[in-house]
């Protein structure tokens, strides 16, 4: 019973952790973004490059630059993913998309290289960017004909809606600068820029707690709670309850539940910017470059949200609510599943089961990325923890392609944006991919001479070049009439 217990506070303490840590900055302006992306952007301004009818050589390298640019994890990137399949995007540019994002983002890519090397860097961005592409190519070809019908839904769904108006971009274009003011940390968002201590000397007694509660170890990437995560838990709460009675039923008009909901979720942000560390005379507060940027994208947001007609912003906000119902819940289950699982696994199996680059350790390490999910970045420092404990170069890397595309949680969400058959697909393809990233780049740091390992790479390439080729012939096949 003790054990059980044991591992139930892990699933608790990591969903309490998690929620403290990435739900506020990352999460919330990504489903008011998804939002924003189903309500107000015509189908048009979609399918333009992201498409089903766009041409390859135009959709999938679009796909991959707009993640590329986006330094989230990939529980932030589902709604958005979800918010450009709603309105059209075909499931090909929008897998790639959800694959490159996560972990071929700049800022990610950037710091690889600076932990890890430069020659690893290259790697992730090279495999990341041609197997992201193969796997949306893929599964549009494998599942044409559920894109067809799709593509047919949205055109009923927004055939009334022509173009986007000024108003409509602005809000589009200060909910991302929302969300990369409050992800990216770097100076000088991260600068301190004044201190206030609160006279508050039970702040550091119920920190002590706090860690009691959620124990954690800094060096294997595990997170606790703060005196401001558990602020931030009790407003993240307020906001739920509040949305609820101010959001569901939106489209008939607002309510004041639905001012106070969004006045919970700016305060909220506002708070997740500050900087608190719980002193032994108080609570020291620090206002940063953050709380600066967040507050001035909260008002390009309010600026151009009061230009919206009434039946887009309340449509605005039904459709962020609608992401939030149907993808949260699932995140919740998710996390709490991996905190659980996460009790039973060692870092230190790490040596005996990845220590050599070889199919079942490519394999291990794969299956480890599903269940070690990390937030955005701190899977780097990780990685060299897990290089240091002795894993190859080779299951390292198909770890790091693995780890941001399949936790647990991710799976879960996708599924419930694209359906179960579609997303056990995608993640086959991700695992398979992963394993073949990590034995090509093992190869090379085994000292495989760059002739054969290009006759690899070539030879994946043709098998997949090969199995597109058969995919849409029997795509054609099938569309012409016998």
């Amino acid at each position: 019973m003790s054990y059980v217990l044991q591992l139930l506070n892990g699933g608790a303490g990591n969903l309490a952790a998690y929620l403290a840590a990435h739900v506020l900055l990352c999460l919330l302006p990504a489903f008011f973004i998804a939002g924003a992306m189903a309500a107000l952007i015509p189908k048009a301004s979609i399918t333009r490059w992201l498409g089903r009818n766009t041409p390859a050589h135009v959709s999938y390298p679009a796909a991959a630059a707009a993640g590329s640019l986006l330094a989230v994890c990939s529980c932030t990137i589902v709604p958005l993913f979800a918010g450009i399949y709603r309105k059209g995007a075909g499931l090909g540019p929008a897998i790639t998309f959800l694959f490159f994002a996560p972990a071929g983002n700049i800022l990610a890519l950037a710091y690889t290289g600076s932990i890890l090397g430069a020659e690893f860097a290259v790697a992730r961005f090279v495999l990341c960017l041609l197997f992201g592409i193969g796997i949306g190519l893929l599964m549009a070809l494998l599942f044409w004909r559920d894109d067809a019908s799709h593509d047919a839904q949205t055109d009923t769904l927004f055939a009334d809606q022509a173009d986007i108006g000024p108003a409509a971009v602005g809000v589009l274009l200060a909910l991302v600068a929302l969300l990369i003011a409050g992800t990216l940390k770097l100076w000088p968002l991260t600068a301190t820029v004044a201190t206030v201590r609160l006279p508050l000397p039970w702040a550091e007694a119920w920190q002590a707690t706090l860690f009691h509660w959620v124990p954690f170890d800094a060096a294997k990437g595990e997170e606790g709670v703060s005196v401001q995560g558990s602020l931030l838990i009790v407003l993240l709460v307020l906001i739920g309850l509040t949305a609820y009675k101010g959001l569901e039923n939106i489209v008939e008009g607002a309510n004041r539940w639905t001012w106070i909901t969004l006045g919970l979720a700016a305060t909220t942000l506002l708070v997740a910017a500050l900087r608190l560390t719980p002193r032994a005379e108080g609570l020291e507060l620090a206002l940063t470059g953050r709380e600066f940027a967040v507050g001035l994208a909260l008002w390009a947001v309010l600026h151009y949200a009061r230009r919206l007609q009434p039946d887009d912003w309340h449509a605005w906000l039904w459709e962020s609510w609608r992401f939030v119902k149907q993808i949260f819940l699932l995140l919740v289950v998710g996390v709490f599943v991996v905190g659980i699982i996460r009790q039973l696994i060692q870092p230190e199996w790490i040596q005996t089961l990845a220590g050599r680059n070889d199919l079942q350790a490519n394999a291990v390490a794969v299956v480890f990325g599903v269940f070690m999910y990390f937030p955005t970045l701190v899977e780097v420092p990780v990685a060299r923890m897990f290089l240091d404990l002795g894993m190859h170069p080779g299951p390292l890397l198909a770890y790091l392609m693995a780890d941001p595309e399949l936790s647990l949680q991710s799976m879960l969400m996708v599924a419930a944006v694209i359906g179960r058959r579609k997303t056990f697909a995608y993640v086959g393809w991700v695992a398979g991919f992963s394993i073949t990233a990590g034995l090509l780049y093992g190869a090379w740091v085994d000292g495989v001479g760059v002739v054969w390992l290009m006759l690899g790479l070539a030879a994946f390439a043709a098998i997949l070049a090969v199995s597109l080729v058969w995919l849409h012939r029997r795509q054609q096949q099938l569309i012409l009439p016998s």
